[in-house]
């Protein structure tokens, strides 16, 4: 109970950083909500898709919701853990009593407040600011639901591990940089099927992709099911692949987590 008691107290302190750092702010917590509005407001034309037509806010707003939900996880965590660990703040904390699981719990709850805050700013923009209609039925939020906490969850484990990788001076290159290109080949920015197809398999192994498909079966009407790749909404692959990519993430995690950078004891 202490342990979980000190980590509401470090969730809370998390926060206070993380809403100090306008970078982190803006390109994790914000970038997906401008660019919906901007999308939005560029293409006034209405899209056809699958015969159904779409505004370009419906249109967009599944990519949206999917790259912000790994924005707020993957690169949140990979870019402050990297920071934390070369500045000696997770040196200091290690020899600190506070329990390493609090540590972790904290940075958990910086992500589920941080998610959650996104996605209901980004839905509440979609609804009253361009008029997008958002599921009537329990069935979709349930999908909605269980995309977002496999895709969140998956995303933050990941983040952690992949902060093994970088340094300091190099986290924004190294995290950003893959991140916008898994946007551009995942169906966020385009028609997926427009995308070469060895582009489509090359997207198929990251779990962008399949978080994108599974919010595309939330907002979408289900005759756009036909212009996935296996001409279905796939459910139950997506949550096999967000699921395996959890587990991977997790053990990844406990293999690969440093206190320290590298180079010192």
């Amino acid at each position: 109970m202490n342990a979980i008691a000190l980590g509401l107290d470090r969730t809370v302190l998390e926060l206070k950083m993380y809403a100090r750092e306008k970078e982190s702010v803006f390109f994790s917590f914000l970038f997906p909500v401008l660019m919906l509005a901007l999308f939005s407001v560029i293409f006034t034309d209405t899209m056809t898709a699958g015969g159904s037509p779409l505004s370009a806010a419906e249109y967009f707003l599944p990519g949206m919701v999917s790259a912000g939900i790994l924005l707020t996880s993957f690169q949140t965590m990979a870019m402050s853990v990297t920071a934390e660990r070369d500045d000696g703040t997770l040196k200091r904390l290690r020899s600190t009593p506070m329990p390493p699981v609090s540590y972790f719990l904290g940075k958990v709850g910086l992500v589920v407040v941080t998610a959650l805050a996104q996605q209901v700013l980004l839905l509440a923009v979609a609804r009253f600011a361009f008029g997008v209609d958002l599921p009537d039925t329990a069935a979709g939020w349930f999908t909605f639901i269980w995309v977002f906490v496999l895709g969140a969850f998956a995303g933050t484990v990941l983040g952690i591990a992949y902060s093994s990788l970088a340094s300091a001076r190099s986290v924004s290159a190294v995290v950003i940089g893959p991140m916008l290109l898994l946007q551009f080949i995942s169906g966020v920015y385009f028609a997926f099927t427009d995308i070469p197809s060895w582009l489509q398999q090359v997207a198929s192994v990251f779990p962008l992709k399949w978080i994108a498909q599974g919010m595309r079966s939330v907002f979408y009407p289900d005759v756009m099911a036909s212009l996935e790749m296996a001409g279905a909404w796939e459910h139950g692959r997506t949550a096999l692949v967000l699921a395996a990519w959890a587990i991977g993430g997790l053990v990844l995690c406990v293999l690969t987590f440093r206190w320290v950078k590298r180079g010192t004891t």
